[in-house]
Formats: C-alpha cells, sequence, structure tokens
C-alpha cells in the first residue's frame, strides 16, 4: 500500500539545514531564498556574467540581427561550458560529445524550441530527447560489460529462427531504480525513461514509480517562489525507496526547487538513495547549480544549458511550458487526475508503455 508520512512540526529544525515551512502537516513548503543558500559566491558572479551577456543579446532581438545574436550565444556556450567543467556533477550532451551527436542535440532542442512544433511533434521529439539521455547516462563507449539477447524471429522454415544481439550488461545500474515522479510535466518523461530501462535490462526490469504532486506557486516571482509538496494527492510507498537509485525526469530544470524539496522531504524520514540522477532536456544554469549545490550525491544530465531566468522563473530562451505543448493544458475549474492525463495521452502512448502504466496503476490505486 501506498505511504504517506507526514513530517512532525517539531522536526523542522532538523530538515537537513533547509528551512522547510509548513501550512499543514501535509503540505511542505520550501522558498527560493532557502535555495539560493546553497549557491557559492562563485556560482553567484557566474550567473551575473551570464545574466549580462544574455541581456546584451536581448538588444538584438527586435528587429532580429541575426549575426550579432550568433555571436553572443556562441560567446555564452563558451562561458558555459567552461562552468560545466568545474562542476562534474553536471553533465552536458553536447560538451561530452562528438561533433555528429552535437549536431543532432542542436537540431532536436530547435524543433523542441520552434513555437510552430505542435503537441504530436513535441512529444516524438521528446521521446527522442530521453533516449539520447539515457544513452549518455548509462551506455557510454567505454563499457566493456557486453551482454546478449536471443531474439525469436517470425522465420519457422525449414526449423524455428533465432538472432543473437550484443547490448552493453548494465543490469548493476539500472535494476535497482525508481522512477520518482514530479507531476504534471514530468510523468511522460518518467515513463519513457522506465521504458529504456525495461528494454536495457536482461530481465525486463519495471521500475517501480513514486509520484509526488509539487507545484511552485506562479504568482510569484523567482527571487520569492515557493514550492508546495502536497502530500495527500501523492501516491508512493516510502519504504520503496531506501537504498534505491533514483531517477527524476523533467523537461524543464529551471529552477531545481521542486527537485530539492522532495530530496530534503525524503532525507527528512531517513530514506537515502544509494544515487539520485536528474534528467532534463533542457535546465538553466542557475538550477543545475542548485541541485549539485544542495545534492551533493545527484548528477544532472541534460541535453542543452539555457543561460538565465525570466522575473517569473522562465528560462530564457527557454521553449515555454513543456508540460502543457506535451499534456495540453487544463481548464482551471476541472484540472485532470492523473488517470485522466494518461487517458489523454492516447491509445499510442497506452500501448508503447503498457507495462509502465500498469505500474502507476498498481501505484495509485493499491
Amino acid at each position: 500500500m501506498s505511504e504517506c508520512v507526514c513530517i512532525p512540526m517539531c522536526m523542522n529544525k532538523a530538515f537537513l539545514g533547509v528551512k522547510m515551512k509548513f501550512k499543514t502537516e501535509e503540505k511542505i513548503i520550501l522558498k527560493a531564498e532557502d535555495l539560493d543558500g546553497y549557491l557559492t559566491k562563485k556560482d553567484m558572479d557566474d550567473l551575473d556574467l551570464l545574466r549580462s551577456m544574455y541581456d546584451s543579446t536581448m538588444k538584438h532581438f527586435e528587429p532580429l540581427n541575426e549575426p550579432e545574436v550568433i555571436k553572443n550565444f556562441d560567446a555564452m556556450g563558451k562561458e558555459l561550458q567552461r562552468i560545466v567543467s568545474e562542476n562534474p556533477n553536471l553533465v552536458v550532451y553536447p560538451f561530452v560529445s562528438d561533433s555528429g551527436n552535437q549536431a543532432e542535440a542542436s537540431r532536436l532542442i530547435s524543433k523542441l524550441r520552434n513555437i510552430n512544433t505542435g503537441h504530436e511533434e513535441f512529444v516524438y521529439y521528446s521521446q527522442r530527447a530521453y533516449e539520447m539521455l539515457f544513452k549518455l547516462a548509462y551506455t557510454q563507449p567505454t563499457e566493456s560489460k557486453k551482454g546478449h539477447i536471443v531474439v525469436k524471429t517470425p522465420v519457422s522454415n525449414p526449423c524455428q529462427n533465432y538472432a543473437v544481439h550484443k547490448i552493453p550488461d548494465i543490469d548493476d545500474k539500472i535494476e535497482n531504480s525508481v522512477m520518482c515522479v514530479m507531476l504534471r510535466g514530468a510523468l511522460l518523461p518518467s515513463i519513457i525513461m522506465s521504458k529504456e530501462i525495461e528494454e536495457y535490462s536482461s530481465k525486463k526490469y519495471v521500475t517501480p514509480f513514486a509520484l509526488f504532486k509539487i507545484n511552485r506557486d506562479d504568482t510569484k516571482h523567482e527571487n520569492d517562489m515557493e514550492y508546495v509538496l502536497d502530500l495527500k494527492k501523492s501516491f508512493f510507498d516510502i519504504h520503496e525507496l531506501d537504498g534505491k537509485d533514483w531517477i527524476f525526469a523533467d523537461p524543464m530544470n529551471a529552477t531545481g526547487g521542486s527537485l530539492v524539496t522532495v530530496v530534503k522531504y525524503l532525507q527528512a524520514q531517513n530514506i537515502k538513495p544509494r544515487s539520485i540522477k536528474f534528467f532534463n532536456v533542457i535546465s538553466a544554469l542557475k538550477g543545475s547549480l542548485r541541485v549539485i549545490r544542495a545534492l551533493p550525491n545527484c548528477t544532472c544530465y541534460t541535453l542543452w544549458l539555457d543561460p538565465v531566468l525570466n522575473a517569473k522563473a522562465y528560462i530564457m530562451p527557454g521553449l515555454g511550458d513543456a508540460g502543457d505543448r506535451l499534456n495540453g493544458c487544463d481548464k482551471k475549474e476541472s484540472p485532470r487526475n492523473i488517470i485522466r492525463l494518461i487517458a489523454d495521452y492516447g491509445a499510442s502512448i497506452s500501448m508503447l508503455y503498457h507495462n509502465q502504466l500498469m505500474k502507476i496503476e498498481q501505484t495509485v490505486l493499491d
């Protein structure tokens, strides 16, 4: 049975150095100023530098001056690469890939950013993005261990035929994993990552799911943002998380606040991960630095790194609201629960990720 454990008020001071606020025992709130306390002076200097560079670039947006914009983005890219090289827990796809894979990532991100990319295409390119991120984290060319897949083919004349294919043996890396889902925009990316794990596992391991209802208060600004974890609307077996490899997959990491809130809550329950991996299609530099400072045992993998946030804590240049582009927009008077959200994905998603959806069903209903 799923178990939601609430932190007693008396534990507030011992909450791993984070000043969590409690409106009720069922809601936990982390504030932006607590997140910024993790950043070093050098982090702040680097963020100020990127802010200045991006502000200068925006002067060439209207009217668009392509040569100046290209020159400025190249300069920002070099600074981002320098910062990433100084932080081994931050892994950015183009900075560790050969030129061919860099070009693939760049083209894919350009499609996701494009204002004219519709829902179906957005889902398709998101699937491709998470396949690339999975390979980045788990199947590097240096892998020495090899496994085999023996496949039964449709050919039965003159006898039943089989084929053998070599694959990386990464069972020890993936078969201790739990997908930690920060609803809503993170739901489909988490399902995709779980499917990748199943496909690469020799035992066809299907990850358990832990579903956390967390959102940020969008009436606030980046400097006074609040992150609200609603335990009453979360579904997870807390004991199933202890000693596991926690995987978070969210298309965007703007501030890092949601991830830090969930992890710090679990750690305060004396639930410890073996490792934490955070997978993003696009991440803001500030959000990435906050995460790796607040959670030293966490590695962030991102397909693309953007330089700054705006006053509302949205990534710039960003790609808009990834959750809405994946899931469609909700009506304020009737927001969808997880069952309706999955139903709206349609038959193609339901059939492709059947085993993952069955695990989610068990998590919610059992």
